[in-house]
């Protein structure tokens, strides 16, 4: 069987409906975001101030790259769409699933966050949610198989819309 690979903006619920996805389905959980601390032996935004952002971008893009799974649910860090490499490994392991959030929600998840401690790209100073989200969203969709809307969803209800659309 396939990966399902989740794909969306921070705090989307990537990691977090992940780990349900995978124990509903039986399979394993991989978070990218995880792999690439623990190859860099540090946090993301430590590795955001040593690299910078096109810096963090290699990095994630050459995790992704690399990584082989089966049967696994995949959840991925926000920026990996800013690579190809990436997101064309990816697709050859699975359905991309893209955990579609609003603008409004998002803020509304992220409101009270120190966004640059949670590991978040943000390629310009000072740019809101509603920009990134801007910048990111066509990349999102170009590469997604399947688009769920979370805004209206609970975090179950979340997971039954991915194992559904991904008929598992």
């Amino acid at each position: 069987m396939e990966n399902i690979i989740l794909i969306g903006m921070p705090a989307s619920g990537k990691s977090t409906a992940g780990v349900l996805i995978a124990k509903k389905i039986g399979y394993g959980f991989i978070d990218t975001d995880l792999l690439i601390q623990k190859r860099e032996g540090m946090l993301l935004c430590d590795i955001l101030s040593l690299y910078g952002t096109e810096g963090f971008i290699k990095i994630e893009e050459c995790v992704n790259a690399e990584l082989v799974a089966e049967r696994c649910v995949v959840a991925t860090g926000g920026s990996v769409i800013y690579g190809d490499r990436a997101m064309q490994n990816l697709r050859s392991s699975g359905k991309i699933v893209y955990l579609q959030v609003g603008t409004q929600e998002l803020e509304r998840r992220l409101r009270g966050e120190d966004i640059f401690a949670r590991g978040v790209v943000m390629r310009k100073n000072g740019e809101t949610i509603a920009e990134l989200m801007a910048e990111r969203a066509p990349l999102y969709e170009k590469y997604a198989d399947i688009t769920i809307n979370c805004d209206e969803l609970s975090l179950d209800e979340t997971v039954d819309a991915v194992v559904r659309a991904a008929g598992l």
